[in-house]
């Protein structure tokens, strides 16, 4: 969370982006429990913060493997 305590949430498609990967591995990290789901049952949301987190510990490999 941000330093005010407010969560920085993002549809789908645009955590995809911000991670750089496809919407289908954004729903893949939370069925295995790598990140939370936010929103409603029509609309899923994600934490920025926590999705950085994850990317920061994650080593990178490089496009196309």
């Amino acid at each position: 969370m941000t330093a005010e305590g407010r969560r920085r949430t993002v549809p789908t498609e645009l955590a995809a982006l911000a991670a750089g990967v496809s919407p289908a591995t954004i729903r893949k990290w939370v069925s295995r429990g790598k990140i939370t789901r936010f929103g409603s049952p029509q609309r899923a949301e994600y934490d920025l913060d926590e999705l950085y987190e994850l990317l920061s510990r994650s080593p990178r490999r490089p496009r196309g493997d």
